[in-house]
């Protein structure tokens, strides 16, 4: 079947239709058709001008609408799935936190069932956010389950549902052959929740470091006698950096200063939602640990930030209006280097041959429509 979605403002890396149209044969994108041209479909949605971008990809969330990863349940999936679908994250990487062996398995098992099925956002894989960090860079990690890395619980995990990427501290103990190990398995490892210097990330990267979780949140800051990971985040030009964009995590200015300075191919934007994203205020639990959200701000009793409850449009557009940057630029940020760091071919953009994964936006960055693998999965 043959779908037409017309009259769109296609944005996609490097990209920029006003007016144009996207031709979908199954699951795939056929044809980008300029304004004014035309192609015969079964079946046509008038996308009204709205902003049409490739699905987003989020590959750091915990949970939405009330609902964990590590509840260990496939309705908790299928929840946070459906929630993250009416985001526009047409890809998630469900996300775990610092807790035991068996909760981590079963939560791979949950993932693997939910995948044989999917109501919602796609999940190729999971992200361990943790257990192998430094425990005086916990945060909101409960330091009860903080261990030393160990790579066959790794590969245990792995073996159950792919893991495609995970958070450690690479200044523990046996970290740098770990990270080593992980990488010659195809899993990409990410520091975070660490005091590392600019010495062990050096190290760390030259086994195989590929990223840094929730940038300048629980690591090391920089300093100007030890410019720690947030100094080498902005000095290396290989590192991809995730970032939580709600000006909570960071500030206004921070996200200013982080887009100017960095190439956007290094740029990684995520939620780090928790279940209380989609909730109203109140009180909730995060991996044993009592938290409170006011005003959408989610924390541990210490005053510590424990995720957010940002919705993944809503970092997009602060993005958008803090930096000026094009959304023919900022796009890559919130799939293609997303897809391309995991190893997810066919993601990313609005092209012929690529997944047609796609939300449609309004002006004000709201999302009106999900299509994943051609369906239209989701309409406000």
């Amino acid at each position: 079947m043959k779908t037409l979605i017309k009259n769109a403002h296609i944005i996609s890396p490097g990209v920029d239709i006003a007016g144009g149209s996207v031709l979908i044969e199954g699951s795939r994108v056929v044809a980008v058709l300029q304004p004014g041209d035309t192609a015969e479909a079964d079946a046509s949605h008038d996308a009204r001008g709205h902003i049409l971008m490739p699905g987003f990809i989020d590959i750091h969330s915990h949970g939405a609408g009330g609902c964990d990863t590590c509840d260990c349940k496939v309705e908790s999936i299928r929840t946070i799935a459906d929630c993250k679908m009416k985001e526009g994250v047409t890809t998630w990487l469900p996300t775990t936190l610092t807790l035991g062996t068996n909760t981590l398995a079963d939560v791979c098992r949950c993932v693997k069932e939910y995948a044989a099925s999917p109501n919602g956002s796609k999940t190729p894989g999971v992200h361990l956010e943790g257990p192998y960090i430094n425990p005086k860079q916990c945060g909101a990690q409960n330091p009860a389950f903080v261990r030393s890395a160990d790579i066959e619980e790794l590969m245990m995990l792995h073996a159950i549902y792919p893991v495609l990427n995970i958070t450690l501290a690479p200044e523990m103990p046996g970290a740098i052959d770990f990270i080593a190990q992980a990488t010659a398995a195809g899993i990409t490892c990410s520091a975070g929740h660490s005091a590392a210097t600019h010495a062990d990330f050096m190290k760390a990267k030259a086994a195989g470091l590929r990223r840094l979780t929730h940038f300048c949140n629980q690591m090391s800051p920089q300093h100007h006698r030890e410019i720690g990971l947030v100094g080498s985040g902005m000095l290396d030009n290989d590192i991809r950096i995730e970032i939580i964009c709600d000006t909570i995590h960071l500030c206004a200015d921070m996200l200013n200063l982080t887009f100017s300075n960095k190439s956007i191919d290094q740029m990684i934007m995520i939620t780090d939602s928790l279940a209380c994203s989609w909730m109203p205020d109140g009180p909730g639990q995060l991996g044993g640990l009592p938290i409170v959200v006011k005003n959408g701000v989610a924390r541990l009793e210490s005053g510590n930030l424990a995720g957010s409850t940002l919705r993944y449009a809503k970092g997009l557009y602060n993005v958008w209006k803090i930096t000026g940057k094009p959304l023919s630029q900022l796009v890559k940020a919130t799939s293609l280097n997303q897809a391309e760091s995991l190893g997810l071919h066919g993601l990313g953009k609005i092209s012929p041959g690529y997944t047609a994964d796609m939300v449609l936006l309004d002006g004000e960055f709201n999302v009106l429509k999900t299509y994943i693998d051609g369906e239209l999965r989701y309409e406000a």
